[in-house]
């Protein structure tokens, strides 16, 4: 692994009631989340390679940690997110070069498939800040019961020379969806969309 890796946490959300509504079964999320060091931290540098090639490594890495801490194996989940939170002393174009180029291909080799595009957000923030991963239905981006999100914060991330890096996992869409639109057993899955 070329990324400097301080510590990883993992975060799982179960929802059994919403409303006062049973969830059943309860709708899951999981988090896995990396705090690295930024090799680039405070400097400018125009070849952001490195830090494209730490975002394939932790891809991979963080989707099987997720998939993982919701028990279930890489092709029964169905929604996916990525985020990067950075230090004061990084740029949002860190955050890009882990989440962007390459970090999708090994992230959809956990979870077996994953035809639409994994929905991102990147930020700037210091210790506690708060990081929303999107989450989208990993193979048609219409299916709007899986318009969601994950909010994770680590109380002692980014230091100001580090990079915290997230991916999201989920076993359902949101707890009791009613906004109608595409259903995941109407999915085609032949363009990522429908």
């Amino acid at each position: 692994m070329s990324a400097k890796i301080r510590k990883i946490v993992t975060i799982v959300e179960e929802t059994a009631t919403e409303m006062g509504r049973p969830v059943s079964p309860p709708t899951r999320r999981a988090a896995a989340v990396a705090v690295i060091e930024n090799p680039f931290a405070g400097t400018y540098v125009e070849d952001l390679s490195e830090l494209i090639a730490m975002g394939e490594e932790l891809g991979g890495l963080l989707a099987a940690r997720a998939v993982a801490a919701l028990g279930i194996e890489g092709p029964a989940a169905q929604s996916y997110g990525k985020a990067a939170l950075v230090g004061e002393n990084g740029e949002l174009e860190h955050a890009a070069a882990l989440l962007h180029p390459k970090m999708g291909a090994p992230v959809r080799a956990v979870l077996g498939t994953g035809a639409a595009l994994i929905p991102s957000s990147k930020r700037r923030g210091g210790l506690g800040a708060e990081l929303d991963i999107p989450l989208g239905h990993k193979d048609a981006a219409f299916v709007r019961s899986h318009f969601d999100g994950m909010q994770v914060s680590i109380s002692d991330a980014p230091r100001a020379g580090e990079i915290v890096v997230a991916v999201a996992v989920t076993d359902s869409g949101r707890p009791l969806p009613r906004v109608g639109g595409l259903k995941a057993d109407e999915i085609k899955g032949e363009d990522g969309l429908r």
